[in-house]
């Protein structure tokens, strides 16, 4: 199987680090022209620099309309869009207050509809294109302490299902990609947090029992898939919610 998106440009949200960067990485290796995205100037450089080749880059935060908007003024138009840009944490579900929901809420899920809402009918006009939001195994399996984060990840797949409807048919495809936990920069920090020097074990031990792979899951993993869902290959797969947690969720659908 030949994974080959010569001539597609993709653009990753987030994507200086963790599973953006993955993906990244594996969609430029694939042959597309990667639009790097983040909030920082010297590690979107960073990252374009390590690519090469075609790959650029935009430093804006998208999780604000302002953002979105610069985003989409400097790249008009993309083949790929993956909706990558995520944050999380943990609070007990009666202490978050209005200001943390609707921030969770505007960075996880309204920057992906901002992007998807612009790009999307650009696509349907060409009669190609793929979208892809990375949404969580915490979408159907909420975890306890981060009911706010599992809260925006659940919005991704009515938001993608929804969005795949409404193009039915032109050839763009509009899915979403269920990581369980996987080794980011990010988690670690977050294991340090829950498990102290535990480490990945105890964490998964304690906080993720049903993760049946036994360690946790690599970015490289679920770039893996994003990459097959980006590719020509997938054009069979919309609406669809697509798991990659390592077996996290004890469901059989999505």
């Amino acid at each position: 199987m030949n994974i080959d998106l010569s001539g597609r440009t993709a653009l990753v949200t987030g994507s200086t680090s963790g599973i953006g960067l993955a993906t990244a990485s594996a969609l430029h290796e694939a042959g597309a022209t990667v639009i790097v995205n983040g909030r920082s100037q010297s590690r979107v450089d960073e990252t374009v620099a390590k690519l090469g080749g075609s790959a650029r880059g935009v430093a804006v935060d998208v999780g604000t309309a302002e953002g979105a908007d610069a985003l989409i003024a400097a790249e008009p138009d993309v083949d790929v869009l993956v909706n990558n840009l995520g944050i999380f944490s943990a609070a007990p579900v009666f202490e978050v207050p209005d200001e943390e929901w609707l921030r969770f809420f505007e960075t996880n899920v309204l920057s992906g509809v901002r992007l998807a809402r612009h790009y999307t009918p650009r696509m349907v006009e060409r009669g190609w294109g793929r979208v892809i939001f990375v949404s969580s195994e915490s979408a159907v399996f909420v975890p306890t302490e981060m009911v706010h984060y599992g809260m925006t990840k659940t919005a991704q797949l009515a938001v993608a299902r929804g969005m795949a409807q409404a193009v039915a048919g032109t050839g763009v495809t509009v899915n979403s990609v269920l990581p369980g936990p996987t080794l980011t920069e990010g988690v670690e920090e977050f294991i340090r947090d829950r498990v102290g020097d535990g480490g990945e074990q105890e964490f998964i031990a304690t906080q993720r029992p049903t993760l049946m792979l036994g360690r946790l899951i690599r970015p490289n993993e679920v770039a893996n898939l994003i990459t097959y869902v980006s590719s020509e290959l997938a054009s069979a797969t919309t609406g669809a919610a697509l798991r990659v947690d390592g077996g996290t969720a004890p469901t059989l659908i999505p």
